[in-house]
């Protein structure tokens, strides 16, 4: 069992900037894919950014140019940075992981991005 603790949402206003945490309970080399999805009210839960094992990173349309994500590997922790944020950034943001064999989730970070 993997266990995924996000920290950072928050308020922010548009054009601003939030850095959003997710440490993993184990060793992050341990696990295939770590990444970012969102679920905004009404919406369906969609992929915000994802880095596999090997450092190979991608990303929405959406947010690309503006978001990035990276690792800490000596903390076992992925960040994903939010720049020049838009109301349509609004959502729950839930940190994601796979170790091959199965899918764990954290319990989701509120981000609102006012107008």
């Amino acid at each position: 069992q993997v266990q995924l603790l996000e920290s950072g949402g928050g308020l922010v206003q548009a054009g601003g900037s939030l850095r959003l945490s997710c440490a993993a309970s184990v060793g992050i080399f341990t696990l295939n894919t770590m990444g970012w999805y969102r679920q905004a009210p009404g919406k369906q839960r969609e992929l915000v950014a994802t880095i596999t094992r090997d450092g190979i990173t991608n990303y929405a349309d959406s947010v690309k140019g503006r978001f990035t994500i990276s690792r800490d590997v000596a903390k076992n922790t992925v960040h994903l940075q939010m720049n020049g944020m838009k109301p349509e950034d609004t959502a729950v943001y839930y940190c994601n992981a796979d170790n091959w064999v199965y899918i764990f989730w954290g319990q989701g970070t509120q981000v609102t991005v006012s107008s």
